[in-house]
């Protein structure tokens, strides 16, 4: 059964067939963890809002539009949980990555992404730097940096997520 597709997994589900909602979920439990765990950033908050993730799921499987794409659909309900569960913390400004003759950081990066790999390293100093820089963004920044490079999300697929209903 784990050839079958998302929407084909659904199906089976709506017509009685729990395992199928198991499949769909085993096969979406990693890539939710680490998605949600870029926004909330420990162990332990990034398993309740994954767990959150897919009750929402199972509650709403029937309303999904069969015509939408549900792996867009998921990531659109781990968004705006991990949001949720961020609504009291302060995001750090994009402008707080200038650094002294007023260029960011973050913006040199992401324009250079087809540059060389030596001249890649030498714009960053060390990967940590860069998570760190990542990690302080704003949650609407990082969520697109997350699901284009690590989700692999084409654009297409960013704007289903990230289109607010």
């Amino acid at each position: 059964m784990s050839e079958l597709n998302d929407n084909q997994l659904i199906a089976r589900y709506l017509a009685g067939d729990d395992r199928s909602l198991e499949l769909l979920m085993a096969r979406y439990f990693k890539p939710m963890y680490g998605f949600v765990f870029t926004y909330v950033k420990t162990e332990e908050a990034a398993q309740d809002v994954t767990q959150e993730v897919f009750v929402k799921v199972w509650k709403n499987l029937k309303k999904i539009d069969k015509d939408k794409n549900f792996k867009s659909w998921l990531y659109t309900v781990a968004k705006n949980t991990a949001l949720d569960f961020l609504k009291k913390k302060k995001a750090i400004p994009f402008s707080s990555f200038e650094k002294e003759d007023g260029k960011n950081v973050l913006v040199e990066i992401l324009a250079s992404k087809n540059a060389s790999p030596h001249k890649t390293s030498e714009m960053l100093e060390d990967k940590k730097t860069f998570k760190k820089a990542i990690g302080r963004l704003s949650a609407k920044y990082k969520t697109v940096l997350s699901l284009y490079y690590y989700q692999y999300l084409n654009f297409r697929e960013i704007a289903e997520v990230l289109c607010e209903p």
